[in-house]
């Protein structure tokens, strides 16, 4: 099977940029991330102005860790398809940069017609829980100097792992946060993601004190839209959490098929 023409410059110049706007504009950017073309379909549908993907969920549906070790060609080939198969900005979720140079990285995710990126600093091939936050900002830098070299203002957006993956007592975590955003930002990055973080009073400082867009995670009975916008955030994700809900619910009816239950639990209601 064939993979879809990559986009024209032009054309993704202008959902890049169209991306990058919706980071400032009147309410937060909300973000159901998908993982397959009928997923990132279903999300242009409900009227959302952008389609993000989680890469735990593309991961899985392709048979892909989440880990940054997945074989780039599968994984841009499934974003390639996501990407043709909407016509809103895709923002893709590229793990640590599954070990690509930034010009290799830049080049696959502008062929699949990709308008902007997550990027992660876990350290997923090394020693250490984080890379060291200098390498990854100069990382970053590079990135934003391979797309602007070919056109595109590539919106980066920069996860720091610092609270998901407990590095540090909670005032270091927050500490390592704002050392990381600044650094970040200043390196090209367009919005900074402090995942696993959803205490107020600490993502309204991070508002506060960092120089550009947060992106905060959705969690199921935590914050809503509205509380999070009056906080300052301008991003909020999913992350694998439509995925598992869609997952989950496939369980239980195949299941209830496997007890013998009637052929009717395998359909939605109504």
């Amino acid at each position: 099977m064939s993979l879809p023409q990559p986009p024209s410059t032009p054309e993704l110049a202008a959902k890049a940029s169209a991306l990058l706007a919706l980071h400032q504009a009147a309410q937060p950017l909300v973000l159901p991330n998908a993982w397959d073309v009928p997923s990132a379909r279903a999300v242009a549908a409900a009227g959302f102005p952008a389609v993000a993907t989680s890469s735990r969920a593309v991961g899985d549906s392709i048979g892909e860790p989440d880990n940054d070790s997945s074989d780039p060609r599968l994984i841009f080939n499934d974003l390639a398809r996501i990407a043709a198969g909407v016509v809103v900005p895709v923002t893709a979720d590229l793990q640590a940069g599954l070990r690509l140079d930034p010009d290799d990285l830049v080049g696959y995710a502008l062929h699949a017609g990709i308008a902007g990126c997550n990027l992660e600093d876990t350290d997923h091939h090394g020693p250490a829980v984080l890379v060291a936050a200098e390498l990854q900002a100069t990382y970053i830098a590079a990135v934003r100097a391979a797309a602007d070299a070919r056109g595109v203002h590539l919106v980066i957006n920069a996860r720091i792992d610092a609270f998901i993956r407990k590095a540090g007592t909670d005032a270091e975590q927050l500490a390592e946060t704002l050392r990381r955003g600044r650094l970040y930002l200043a390196a090209g990055a367009d919005c900074v993601y402090p995942i696993g973080l959803a205490d107020p009073e600490v993502i309204a400082q991070l508002v506060a004190e960092l120089p550009g867009p947060i992106n905060i995670i959705a969690r199921r009975g935590g914050l809503t839209v509205a509380q999070l916008a009056v906080l300052g955030v301008r991003r909020i994700s999913m992350g694998a959490g439509i995925h598992q809900l869609v997952m989950a619910d496939l369980g239980a009816r195949l299941a209830r098929l496997a007890a013998g239950d009637s052929l009717d639990a395998a359909w939605p209601a109504g």
